[in-house]
């Protein structure tokens, strides 16, 4: 297939994804288009693997090594509001981060190492659903992903807005941070608005907290660790003319080290706890655990930039790029073995579309780095599994 062939083949496909967006282990439909491309190629596929997860097996040679091409494949929960022809017919459900993206780079790279052949080894594509939430890593591993299909090393990339089109970038250990999440319950006592006395108000309590929340990261977390506490929610059960007696604080907090979460959970607590008690209020804190740091490895990194450098050329890859506090689920697969992540520029200010930010309702993935990044995967699969 030429190279406009497939770049055509590719946008046509990622626009029916993007048309028909599925979240966290909702994407039955999506899963079921990506193994009919799979095995019109004549490529073996494993169906069901944390869910709605499949993975695609292509082998070459008799290499024994294996290495696997990760795309996630979950769309986020939000309703688009762009204008696009093939924007997402399904209200509350667009894909607003780049998985239609990513799903076609990774059906991009098997396509053109079909055609190639030139690896010795296997390789796994591994289609994941739920990175949104955090759940699908784990739950195709709880499947039994690695020890499977006997995966060494993975490797897997994420569009970004903010760097210019086709660019590459990545980093050698911590790339993109873990994320915690909280909820804290203030159970206070209600009554009329204009009886405030006669209450134990749950607002000014919540807003002393949220307040004093912000000098856990400023006075208590050496100022050289990134952190990151972000109060994002309120709720109460009150009225316009009703003291609550309810209301909930949700959000979350960004770290890449276990003892800063240890701290942050810590010192959360007691500020919570001992505000509410200042205030004759209850108070009940739930802190979560739900994304890993993002580490890449060493030799997994240099693998990478040797890639993209193959790729792209060398002025348009960057392998020490700043960390970023965003957080995603490939992190899981880190911890258990070796692996790299990588940004793949999507469009910097100069191209308002491929500029526009992630999970907004107007964003759209560029069509322009599909094969780019498809390309980018096969030389991955090339160097590393070479003859």
């Amino acid at each position: 297939m030429e190279q406009e062939q497939l770049k055509q083949q590719l946008i046509a496909w990622r626009h029916h994804l993007h048309a028909n967006p599925e979240s966290a282990f909702e994407e039955v439909k999506t899963a079921q288009f990506i193994a009919e491309k799979l095995e019109a190629m004549g490529i073996e596929v494993h169906r069901n693997i944390g869910q709605t997860g499949l993975v695609g097996v292509l082998r070459c040679g008799d290499g024994q090594g294996v290495i696997a091409i990760r795309a996630d494949i979950d769309a986020i929960q939000l309703t688009e509001q762009s204008e696009l022809s093939y924007r997402s017919g399904t209200t509350e459900r667009m894909h607003g981060c780049g998985h239609d993206g990513h799903t076609c780079i990774a059906l991009g790279a098997a396509q053109l190492l079909l055609q190639r052949q030139n690896f010795n080894g296997t390789v796994c594509f591994v289609f994941q659903p739920a990175e949104e939430p955090g759940y699908g890593a784990r739950a195709m591993m709880n499947d039994g992903l690695i020890d499977r299909f006997a995966i060494e090393e993975i490797y897997g990339l994420h569009n970004m807005p903010g760097m210019k089109a086709g660019t590459i970038a990545t980093r050698v250990g911590g790339i993109m941070a873990s994320e915690d999440n909280f909820i804290i319950r203030i159970i206070g006592q209600g009554a009329h608005a204009a009886r405030p006395h006669m209450a134990k108000d749950p607002l000014v309590i919540a807003a002393e907290i949220i307040l004093a929340l912000q000098t856990i990261v400023s006075r208590n977390v050496d100022p050289n660790v990134p952190a990151v506490i972000s109060c994002t929610e309120l709720h109460t059960d009150g009225i316009r003319n009703a003291i609550p007696t309810h209301v909930e604080i949700k959000g979350d907090t960004r770290s890449y080290s276990a003892d800063v979460q240890i701290l942050l959970e810590e010192r959360m607590r007691t500020i919570s706890e001992a505000i509410c008690a200042m205030h004759g209020a209850q108070c009940e804190f739930s802190y979560t655990h739900e994304f890993a740091p993002t580490v890449n490895w060493p030799q997994c990194v240099e693998v990478a930039v040797n890639a993209a450098v193959n790729v792209v050329g060398a002025e348009r890859v960057e392998g020490s790029v700043a960390q970023m506090m965003i957080s995603e689920d490939f992190g899981a697969f880190l911890q258990k073995i070796p692996g790299c992540f990588v940004f793949l520029g999507n469009g910097d200010a100069s191209d308002p579309q491929g500029n526009m930010p992630l999970h907004n309702a107007c964003y759209d993935f560029n069509d322009e780095i599909l094969l780019t990044g498809a390309e980018y995967f096969a030389e991955i699969v090339r160097t590393r599994l070479s003859q």
